[in-house]
């Protein structure tokens, strides 16, 4: 089983690493949800030797974003391949709480060849089952989940069938507060 860790700033990326961990995931702001690292966190990768996985989210809040925000997401996975991380971690929903097709499938285009991952806007889907459908036709690679609980251990079934779906295309992640 591989141990993936949410790292907020220099000091938790390198105790998690010396603690074992396989996968640093990067972002700034945990307690409100996570976004984007700077520029000078995400220079943290040269000093880790194991995977980072970078979150992508320009602000806090709901995850249906302007054409602002969604330019400056672009430039942020493009920033985080000229610096060498593992792999993106991102996410659009729609205004009706459906995965943005259109948008997240230009940020897993963008992110290639390193793997994408949807992050917890997933809890917030109105259809989770078509919703790992979608993600699995993006061309997704894991989906971040509590199984749309506050607590894994209580949406346990959710992610269990979430897998099912998903079979080998799409690893479930499950998220443990």
């Amino acid at each position: 089983m591989l141990l993936e860790i949410c790292a907020s700033n220099y000091q938790s990326a390198l105790n998690a690493q010396e603690a074992g961990a396989h996968r640093i995931e990067l972002c700034s702001e945990l307690a409100v949800g996570g976004i984007t690292p700077s520029y000078g966190l995400l220079k943290v990768m040269e000093e880790l030797t194991i995977p980072v996985m970078v979150l992508i989210r320009p602000r806090s809040g709901n995850f249906v974003y302007s054409n602002a925000d969604f330019d400056i997401m672009k430039r942020d996975i493009e920033l985080c391949k000229e610096l060498g991380c593992a792999g993106i971690v991102s996410g659009v929903l729609t205004s009706d709480f459906k995965i943005d097709i259109k948008r997240t499938s230009e940020l897993i285009e963008l992110c290639r060849p390193l793997p994408f991952t949807f992050h917890r806007a997933f809890d917030h889907v109105v259809n989770s089952e078509q919703a790992v459908i979608d993600l699995v036709n993006l061309g997704a690679k894991r989906i971040l989940t509590s199984g749309q609980y506050s607590k894994a251990i209580d949406g346990i079934e959710n992610l269990k069938r979430y897998q099912e779906i998903a079979g080998i295309e799409l690893i479930i992640m499950p998220v443990v507060v």
